[in-house]
């Protein structure tokens, strides 16, 4: 079955309407027989993204370091 729904048909829907809807797609996805295969890029960030954190000069910060940060 397939169900054409227009951007304009989604923003008529309420905040809640449109949460359920994507708790619903989500949820029906995340059933699938088969995983989604990545694309070629996504393999080459997280290598690149290893890299950095495994830098020297790597810098954490704890979860209340940053909200002060950005208050």
């Amino acid at each position: 079955m397939l169900l054409c729904v227009s951007v304009t048909d989604i923003q008529k829907m309420t905040t809640s309407e449109r949460l359920a809807a994507m708790e619903q797609l989500w949820d029906a996805l995340c059933h699938e027989p088969t995983e989604p295969i990545s694309p070629a890029w996504h393999g080459a960030v997280l290598t690149e993204r290893k890299k950095i954190m495994n830098s020297p000069d790597a810098q954490y910060f704890t979860l209340e370091q940053l909200r002060r940060q950005f208050r």
